[in-house]
């Protein structure tokens, strides 16, 4: 079971890889800013780091924050139960999942994995297992966060790409000064999640008094580098000064590049918990018989899942990607960078709160209001309909697979 357990978060994130890293790249490919091989080399990337460096929070909830252990295995005999029906959560999830995938349909793994679990555990112990105060919190954050992005991708697009570049008097002289600053921004979110409270066997968990500053420094030495590099770029074309919506979108294009990548890192460090969760669990189960109330995350299994995540990106991850790209509504580099920013930074606030949301939602919910920031007439809201069917079915049907699953292995189990 300790074999098989791995096995199955290793399914389970290469699922997430083919499934879930389209809401990452699925916009730069949309609107043609990335070719989908280079797409994927630097998801791969970037979903490993993020899963590595600031994973751990929301591993821990999944993994021991929604069933009640004590009450668990007070109810059911087989000290391996607990164990088995965190493989069974994997498999029933990952079955799920990679049905989804096939159909090049973008499904919430959060949703899934937490269904699976609450499936298992209802069966196994009865309901009076699962912490519902917990979840509770977590289903309003799977409310909050596609609202929360999408008003932040409304923002964005609405007064700062239209507003202040491309209904500005020289939208090209705007773009050049406003890119810096948000490319400078992204890095000292990126740094400040990754050295304020992340992983302690590395060291990056500073205190804010030191964090803060840090990443601020970080994101100021960026933007004065990149500032620099547009000025050079100015003198050397001149057709730059050409106040044309071309040049801006194509600058965009540019910059929509580092925008993919933080919200790939956003994702890797939210979704990697779904598979190596249910791991570290199970692990916990079979090797010490009893499951503890907290579970630690070590760098090790954080590497694990990254390496999953990559693995799945790289041979199944482009059917989503082209249909979260191309078909909601049509996607230009000035609304892909909207729309990503907003939502890696609505998933990385939630991910260093420990809160595993959809990153799936999240991102739906910023295409749509990049969409209403252009009007209601171009969002494809058959699609969307679509996309929120498959949200409604996910949980039920992770919960029904993953309780027959798990019968299934504690009839066959003998230790």
């Amino acid at each position: 079971m300790f074999v098989i357990a791995i096995l199955a978060g290793f399914y389970m994130a290469w699922n997430i890889g083919a499934n879930d890293v389209g809401n990452a790249f699925g916009m730069s490919v949309g609107s043609g800013a990335l070719t989908l091989r280079r797409a994927i080399f630097l998801a791969g990337v970037f979903e490993f780091c993020g899963a590595f460096f600031v994973g751990a929070p929301v591993a821990t909830t999944i993994s021991s924050k929604i069933i009640i252990p004590s009450d668990f295995l007070s109810r059911v005999a087989r000290p391996e139960a607990l164990g088995i029906g965190m493989v069974a959560a994997l498999l029933g999830s990952s079955i799920w999942l990679n049905i989804a995938t096939f159909f090049g349909q973008p499904v919430s793994t959060t949703h899934a994995i937490i269904g699976a679990v609450i499936g298992f555990g209802t069966v196994a112990a009865g309901p009076a297992c699962i912490r519902w105060s917990g979840m509770g919190t977590i289903a309003a954050s799977w409310v909050v966060s596609p609202v929360i992005g999408g008003m932040l991708a409304y923002c964005i697009y609405r007064f700062c790409m239209k507003r202040v570049v491309m209904e500005s008097h020289h939208p090209v002289h705007r773009a050049l000064t406003v890119m810096p600053i948000a490319l400078g921004g992204l890095v000292a979110i990126v740094a400040f999640s990754i050295v304020y409270k992340g992983l302690p066997g590395l060291r990056l968990d500073l205190p804010l008094r030191w964090a803060l500053p840090l990443s601020l420094a970080a994101g100021v030495v960026v933007l004065a580098a990149f500032r620099v590099v547009i000025l050079r770029r100015r003198r050397r074309h001149g057709s730059l000064d050409a106040d044309r919506y071309e040049v801006v979108e194509r600058w965009f294009g540019y910059m929509q590049v580092p925008t993919a990548c933080y919200m790939a890192f956003a994702h890797g460090a939210n979704d990697v918990a779904n598979a190596i969760g249910p791991v570290a669990g199970a692990i916990e189960a079979f090797r010490r018989h009893q499951f503890p109330e907290h579970i630690s995350i070590g760098a090790g299994i954080m590497a694990f899942g990254g390496v999953g995540i990559v693995v799945g990106l790289a041979t199944y991850g482009y059917k989503v990607i082209e249909s979260l790209g191309k078909r909601i509504t049509e996607i230009t580099p000035t609304r892909g960078f909207s729309a990503d920013f907003a939502t890696a930074t609505t998933v990385l606030v939630f991910s260093k709160l420990g809160m595993p949301i959809s990153t799936t939602f999240v991102i739906v919910g910023a295409v749509m209001g990049v969409g209403i920031a252009r009007g209601f007439g171009a969002i494809d809201l058959k699609v969307i309909r679509r996309i929120f069917a498959s949200w409604l079915v996910t949980i039920p049907i992770s919960a029904v697979l993953t309780a027959v699953i798990y019968w299934t292995l504690m009839a066959l189990y003998h230790p």
